[in-house]
């Protein structure tokens, strides 16, 4: 299967009406994004749902791959969730790739509290390249 952008990605398309509309910026091997989630984004009252909070994660790994013009694919990601993302609040996105083989790219992503640097989640993933 061949992977291309149409800019209708849920989490960055700029033509998705209903997406999040995540921007990055871009190191070596790694992304950031900024982000606050609007209150039709939540489970509970006031906090963010754990499947955006998962997919900001999978974002944040995936654009940090995005080395090379590769299109990765998650193959595996494992989240853990520190504390509640409260809606209205925003956080920072941070990806960043810990290995490279011949065909996965593992990475490593963390959403951090904007006002305290406090940890709300982290994960790791593998991708497929």
């Amino acid at each position: 299967m061949i992977f291309e952008d149409d800019k209708k990605c849920f989490a960055c398309g700029s033509e998705n009406s209903r997406g999040l509309h995540l921007k990055f910026s871009y190191g070596t091997d790694s992304a950031t994004s900024r982000f606050t989630a609007s209150a039709d984004l939540q489970g509970y009252k006031d906090v963010t749902h754990g499947g955006i909070i998962s997919t900001l994660l999978d974002e944040v790994m995936v654009h940090a791959a995005l080395k090379d013009g590769a299109m990765p694919a998650t193959a595996e990601i494992t989240v853990r969730f520190k504390k509640p993302m409260i809606t209205g609040q925003p956080v920072i996105l941070e990806g960043n790739v810990t290995r490279r083989t011949s065909r996965l790219i593992e990475t490593r992503g963390v959403i951090k509290s904007e006002s305290d640097g406090s940890i709300i989640a982290e994960a790791t993933a593998k991708l497929l390249k």
